[in-house]
């Protein structure tokens, strides 16, 4: 377990009549936030939604893949199952449902229009930033440096165009952070029972059923599993998180009860945990079912009927269940299909590398562009183009491998934690390099990203293990990390117009393609 924290260091809760106590509370006991943490917070939030609820109709008409979700969105709405207009038949969509009922919902509010199929994604992408903001605060212990990662997503391109546009990403990103931040509260909690347990004369190192905690629901595992559940029912992409979180789990599990004392940590663990990990599964499995509750209460949808039209029994209950198999294996083969070689796209990422290139910003990908837009310039140019802030998108690889460094150096659980989430979102499309894939797919990522550039921010400012704490040290990180995030947010100032398809002189729009034919 670790023994030492990130600066400023979490202020903890009450005082301890023994030395060992003292020990366990710097082990066990969650960190006490700042009293202003909730407005701080909720201001960085005000600040997000203003930018991004700000002229959201604009540009018009539907850019890029809005002309399928925005779509879907509204025929789920009206029927219950994807409807193809055109041919007049039920449409076939290869991506679950949630996301487009999400989206259909902006449309029941403000009506089949731009801000209609775009306000969903302002609001959860402004929720997010709240989220995520709360979430930095708790894993830091520290106001400031939660504060710092809410402005760095607030101010980050890719975010700030996908809280303005109806695709799915910014709804799979929620859900997985979501999940993660009350796998945080889960974490936080079983290490406060623990601590209770032995304050109040527990032995850890007895055994038997005595030497734990009373038996207690983990109730914000069990919404981890809901919430996984959701981002499975939008993207099916979110199932790499899975076994990333049942890993946090049993490694946080386990070093609470080292810490705690008990004498077979790893064995309890699983004895004990295992249980609550087979419980996640059902959860998972029926909200994502529960996104699909249009296509089966309905008689319409594609494939509804595959069983009855290939001349099979159809029973009530399990003919649907069937059905709706038959439709994800479909889907699935059609993902498969999708490669470079069958489905090229001028915008898609480069092969085995694309992860790589994402970080890079090496193919951003153009949703609108309009080239007769008026300026007041001889020639001028409209784009909504989705691109990182760059310097905060080039700072990730750098901050991926401090991160990992002072991880190792200060054995910090959290820099463990944020490299296998942002692992999990990056790593496995390594392994399909023929795939067809676009710079969005790293949305899910660009949360810990974030936290892995805010970890090495609060490391600066942290004198190394078994040293007295450095004021001058702390002013200089302090220095360091303000100037930061105040460069992020002039860049993304600068490049705001590419952002918002606001109209622009040539010359300045050439200007901000720093990267040439790359970002065209």
């Amino acid at each position: 377990m670790p023994r030492t924290v990130l600066l400023p260091p979490p202020r903890q809760a009450g005082t301890s009549a023994t030395p060992v106590s003292d020990v366990l509370r710097r082990r066990l006991a969650p960190p006490v936030l700042d009293p202003y943490a909730w407005p701080a917070a909720l201001l960085v939030t005000l600040l997000a939604g203003l930018l991004r609820l700000n002229n959201l109709a604009k540009p018009p008409g539907k850019i890029f893949d809005e002309t399928y979700y925005a779509t879907d969105a509204h025929w789920l709405w009206e029927k219950g199952f994807e409807w193809n207009e055109n041919e007049n038949t039920a449409g076939y969509v290869v991506h679950p449902p949630l996301g487009k009922w999400i989206i259909g919902l902006g449309e029941q509010v403000l009506g089949y229009s731009e801000a209609g199929w775009r306000l969903a994604a302002a609001v959860f992408g402004t929720l997010s930033v709240l989220m995520f903001t709360r979430i930095a605060m708790r894993l830091f212990g520290s106001m400031m440096l939660g504060c710092a990662a809410g402005i760095l997503m607030a101010f980050d391109g890719m975010h700030f165009v996908l809280s303005r546009t109806a695709l799915l990403d910014i709804f799979l990103m929620f859900f997985v952070l979501a999940a993660f931040g009350t796998l945080l509260r889960d974490r936080d909690q079983r290490r406060a029972r623990w601590l209770r347990f032995v304050e109040s004369g527990g032995d850890p190192a007895g055994r038997g059923r005595g030497s734990r905690p009373p038996h207690a629901v983990p109730w914000w595992r069990l919404a981890t599993a809901a919430l996984l559940g959701c981002a499975l029912a939008v993207k099916w992409s979110a199932l790499a998180f899975v076994p990333v979180f049942v890993l946090l789990i049993l490694w946080w599990e386990v070093g609470a009860r080292r810490s705690a004392g008990v004498r077979n940590p790893i064995r309890d663990t699983f004895l004990d945990e295992i249980g609550w990990l087979l419980a996640g599964l059902p959860i998972m499995l029926a909200v994502y079912l529960a996104s699909w509750s249009g296509w089966l209460a309905g008689d319409g949808g594609y494939a509804r009927h595959w069983l009855r039209d290939s001349g099979q029994d159809e029973p009530p209950v399990w003919g649907a269940l069937r059905n709706l198999m038959q439709y994800h294996e479909l889907a699935y083969g059609s993902h498969q299909a999708i490669t470079t070689a069958t489905n090229p796209h001028t915008y898609q990422s480069a092969g085995e590398w694309a992860p790589i290139q994402w970080l890079l910003l090496g193919r951003p990908v153009l949703f609108y562009r309009n080239g007769d837009a008026l300026c007041g310039a001889d020639k001028c140019m409209a784009d909504v183009l989705l691109l990182g802030t760059p310097l905060l998108w080039w700072s990730f690889l750098p901050a991926l491998g401090a991160a990992l460094w002072f991880g190792i150096a200060r054995r910090d659980w959290r820099a463990a934690a944020i490299l296998a989430m942002a692992g999990a979102a990056l790593i496995p499309w390594f392994f399909y390099p023929q795939r067809t894939m676009f710079y969005f797919y790293a949305m899910p990522a660009e949360p810990f990203l974030i936290l892995a550039v805010v970890f090495v921010l609060g490391a600066i400012m942290t004198s190394p293990p078994g040293r007295p704490p450095d004021e001058n040290r702390r002013l200089a990180g302090a220095v360091i990390a303000g100037a930061y995030v105040l460069l992020v947010v002039l860049a993304f100032a600068w490049f705001h117009p590419l952002y918002t398809g606001e109209s622009i002189p040539y010359d300045d729009w050439g200007r901000r393609l720093l990267l040439g034919d790359r970002w065209t």
